[in-house]
């Protein structure tokens, strides 16, 4: 998983993270992992995954309230909907848009058992603040803006400003 965009930025380079997770995990354990393993620690904002053909899985509040009209229940929903070489979008506060792409891949070595939870298992780049602080205390940097849509043509098109235009 690549952080794309957030808080009106391009990410560039893309920090990731790659994931241990199982068909039986729900995408709300997911996005959870996620968001511990992407440094977030206000976690009281809505998320959405967007998967290829439109299909949308979320829920209204975290773990209460009912899936926003029209998308699957995130926690109920389970990560088998995936398939391998399938690319989907996470967006994480769906207000400063933490945008990720993830891939997913089939793990070489297949533990015999599911993790407990989904978890990180590798990572790279350096993580934003998910509110643009550098040091503590510091009160929440104005938002920069939007960045180059030059550097988000090479994202399929799952969100409206990924991929190359028409």
């Amino acid at each position: 998983m690549e952080l794309v965009t957030g808080r009106g930025r391009d990410w560039w380079p893309r920090p990731g993270r790659v994931f241990a997770a199982s068909p039986v995990h729900t995408f709300a354990e997911f996005a959870e992992a996620v968001d511990v393993a992407f440094g977030r620690w206000d976690l009281g904002h809505l998320r959405m995954f967007v998967l290829p053909g439109g299909v949308q899985v979320s829920w209204s509040a975290w773990r209460a309230g009912p899936a926003f009209p029209g998308t699957r229940d995130g926690r109920s929903c389970r990560l088998a909907l995936l398939r391998p070489g399938m690319s989907f979008a996470y967006v994480f506060d769906l207000g400063e848009d933490w945008t990720h792409l993830c891939t997913v891949t089939r793990a070489a070595d297949t533990p015999p058992a599911p993790p407990r939870a989904p978890r990180p298992v590798g990572g790279w780049g350096n993580l934003p603040d998910q509110y643009g602080r550098t040091m503590p205390g510091e009160p929440p940097e104005a938002c920069p803006g939007r960045g180059s849509t030059a550097m988000l043509r090479d994202l399929p098109p799952l969100l409206p400003s990924w991929g190359r235009p028409a």
